[in-house]
């Protein structure tokens, strides 16, 4: 379903002028403090047509849901899903893409069952690996990429040049347990602000289902839909 933003259907809902100020598509954040639980999730969510999701932290509520959310334990936030949704934020040393060579070799063996054990296990690891490698080259892709971006020539001596060279891959030991909280705590901060790429951000910030004080505003909804 394809949203439009439309000033006149959203003032007219809320029953304001159509001078009013601030007005929904000029000034969508300002609007939003103030109207955020006043409208109905079929007209709340076109904002995300005129607002991002680093722009929407400046509105308490929404952090406060991403937080809620964040507190809850998604799947698509944990160590293992967001290494795999943002590599490049990850600089641990473990081969990328372990976790699904291991489903690779699973889906073999259970796939496979009329072969001999021993054909099923050289398939399985052969995938395994493709799959690790797959992962490797995609984290490798992206590094250099970003370096592309982030690089400023700047003219040194061979000597400084030397001294003030640096790994491309800060390395860490990903089999520390406080690597991978630390890396945790920095994905939830970075979604909470409005920073993290590709996330979700609109199935979370149009939910009202996370305000705390506001746990039955689905059934008032149908409650207003009825009067």
């Amino acid at each position: 379903m394809q949203f439009t933003f439309q000033d006149s259907e959203i003032l007219s809902y809320l029953g304001l002028p159509k001078d009013y100020d601030p007005l929904p598509s000029a000034f969508p954040v300002e609007f939003l403090k103030k109207h955020l639980h006043q409208l109905p999730p079929h007209i709340i969510q076109r904002f995300s047509l005129v607002t991002t999701p680093k722009q929407r932290t400046l509105i308490t509520e929404i952090r406060n849901r991403r937080l809620k959310f964040t507190e809850s334990g998604p799947r698509c936030l944990s160590f293992t899903g967001a290494r795999n949704a943002w590599p490049a934020l990850w600089q641990g040393r473990e081969r990328r893409g372990q976790e699904e060579a291991k489903e690779e070799q699973e889906w073999v063996a259970k796939s496979f069952l009329d072969g001999s054990g021993q054909q099923v296990g050289k398939l399985g690891k052969l995938l395994g690996e493709f799959e690790e490698e797959r992962e490797a080259e995609k984290v490798r892709v992206i590094r250099r990429m970003q370096a592309n971006d982030e690089f400023v020539p700047e003219e040194e001596d061979s000597e400084s040049e030397e001294e003030n060279e640096v790994p491309d891959i800060q390395e860490v030991d990903e089999s520390s347990e406080e690597a991978k909280t630390l890396f945790e705590r920095r994905i939830k901060e970075r979604f909470i602000y409005g920073l993290l790429e590709g996330a979700d951000y609109d199935s979370v910030d149009w939910d009202e289902g996370l305000d705390v004080e506001d746990k039955n505003a689905e059934e008032r909804w149908f409650d207003d839909d009825d009067e």
